[in-house]
């Protein structure tokens, strides 16, 4: 088949072992990001099979109605940023493994390594000796801290056992279901939603991005932080109100860490979640390690060849088949 790969910033995707599972495949690579939908579908109007890579770009109705070959998306975990119904309607087969039970110990990593630069102030020091200087300020230490994780869910879980690993007092808040669970698990859940942003050292997100959660810290939680706490955010940055990280960094009272942006990739460097000394901002490499990357795409390329090969797996909307 005719394969089109999109958004493969680093051009990583073809120097893993799983891309040999394209051999017998016409692939074509994407290094950079297409917004224009008839500049897109110009290039894709050949492909057969699309793969994604995560949410990097959104696939709509108006770009499915202009490719009349396109036969399959494939990608690995979620996928609202994939139109469903426009699929189902062009024929085309949505494929992807939500490898239910398994966390990204990648993006728990980069969460930890997020708290503990920021809180060690890693980067100003990196700066300063590479200037020919030496210490740039002092940091703090993070045991007998509380971290305060916002959803309980599979990533936070792995962030909780790096928490408790260095000392860090661990407190839950998340939706009701959420916090039952937690409960019944013996972990402390805050008081109230208040507290829990008032009493955290450190907040860190870990909840998915749905119509319901999107928006849902808002500018009160946040002015509800103490002088100097850390808010850390490497899941997705739709789950914070519009403009309130924003009024929040401008003020400098609050550390920030963030992977995650509502304009990705975002490259103007006077943005203020780039420009400002309390925010410490990385391009969205939660997930980005060799390791995790062969895991997602071996899951990907296995459900474009199983698609080849006359047998899917994984499918969303396997209606498509019985027309």
């Amino acid at each position: 088949m005719r394969v089109h790969i999109l958004d493969d910033w680093s051009d990583t995707l073809r120097t893993l072992p799983c891309f040999g599972l394209l051999e017998d495949h016409d692939v074509t690579v994407w290094t950079d990001h297409e917004t224009d939908v008839a500049a897109l579908a110009a290039r894709l109007f050949t492909g057969e099979a699309m793969v994604l890579i995560r949410e990097r770009s959104r696939i709509t109705a108006e770009l499915l109605d202009r490719l009349p070959n396109l036969r399959l998306i494939s990608l690995r975990g979620a996928y609202s940023h994939v139109d469903v119904d426009a699929c189902t309607r062009n024929g085309v087969l949505l494929c992807s493994n939500m490898h239910a039970g398994t966390p990204s110990h990648a993006a728990a990593e980069l969460t930890l390594a997020l708290i503990l630069a920021s809180w060690r102030k890693i980067p100003e020091h990196v700066n300063s000796i590479r200037a020919g200087n030496w210490q740039a300020g002092v940091g703090r230490t993070l045991r007998g801290r509380r971290l305060g994780l916002y959803g309980y869910g599979r990533i936070a879980g792995v962030v909780a056992g790096y928490a408790d690993a260095i000392g860090m007092n661990v407190q839950w808040w998340g939706s009701e279901e959420g916090r039952a669970r937690a409960r019944a698990d013996g972990r402390q859940v805050a008081e109230s939603r208040e507290a829990f942003f008032a009493t955290s050292d450190v907040v860190s997100l870990h909840v998915r991005l749905t119509p319901a959660t999107r928006g849902i810290v808002n500018g009160a939680d946040l002015a509800a932080m103490a002088d100097r706490s850390l808010l850390v955010n490497t899941s997705r940055a739709g789950l914070i109100e519009p403009g309130a990280l924003e009024s929040e960094a401008r003020r400098g009272r609050l550390l920030v860490a963030i992977d995650v942006f509502d304009t990705e990739p975002l490259q103007d460097p006077a943005h203020v979640l780039l420009s400002q000394p309390n925010v410490l901002p990385t391009p969205h490499i939660g997930y980005v390690t060799e390791d995790e990357l062969e895991l997602q795409f071996r899951d990907v390329f296995e459900q474009v060849s199983a698609f080849a090969n006359g047998d899917p797996i994984h499918m969303v909307n396997p209606v498509v088949l019985d027309r």
